[in-house]
């Protein structure tokens, strides 16, 4: 048995981005066997901000939204911020997202849920960021940049900034359903 703290927030948000980072320092610090760390950031400062605060302590993956998500042949993340990104050591990954990808092409053209919208709601029963934590360590997984069954702590937040982070051991998408979060780190009430 073990006792265990969370952080938790008043509200999602970037106001919490600070506050989350320092969580998850205090977790890596008491965490030896923690060597990844997998972010959320589509404009790549927030995963700059976690380098800053643990340096190279561990391996960094950001993962920022598919190519074209804002706007057709548009990537939500600079050059510049990219080269940044890789001068300490980060990668920054580009993919579908897991828990939406084609299937969300199908359901705007024609209407109705894939089941992939009722996982991810699943998931957002406890936060957003939560479900993205969940779906970027399965696009990282099958992006090959993670190996599966490893611990790993997962970032994410809704819109701008983090305010949710997890241990979790990843998956490839089709082992979906063995995905398995073992502890909160922190995430908001509301």
């Amino acid at each position: 048995m073990a006792r265990k703290f969370i952080t938790y927030f008043d509200n999602e948000g970037n106001d919490y981005t600070d506050e989350l980072i320092l969580a998850v320092k205090d977790k890596l610090d008491v965490s030896k066997n923690i060597k990844r760390v997998l972010i959320a950031s589509s404009s790549g400062k927030s995963a700059l901000k976690l380098y800053e605060a643990v340096g190279d302590d561990v391996e960094i993956i950001n993962v920022t939204h598919h190519m074209g998500f804002s706007g057709a042949n548009e990537s939500d993340i600079s050059d510049e911020m990219i080269e940044k990104l890789e001068d300490v050591g980060i990668k920054t990954y580009f993919g579908s997202h897991a828990f939406s990808g084609a299937a969300r092409g199908v359901t705007n053209k024609y209407g109705g849920y894939s089941p992939l919208d009722v996982v991810a709601d699943t998931f957002r029963m406890f936060s957003h960021g939560i479900k993205v934590g969940a779906e970027i360590s399965i696009m990282a997984a099958d992006a090959g940049l993670i190996p599966v069954g490893e611990e790993i702590i997962a970032i994410g937040g809704r819109g701008h900034g983090v305010d949710s982070a997890v241990i979790l051991t990843p998956v490839n998408a089709k082992n979906l359903f063995d995905l398995k979060i073992k502890e909160i780190i922190a995430m908001p009430r509301d």
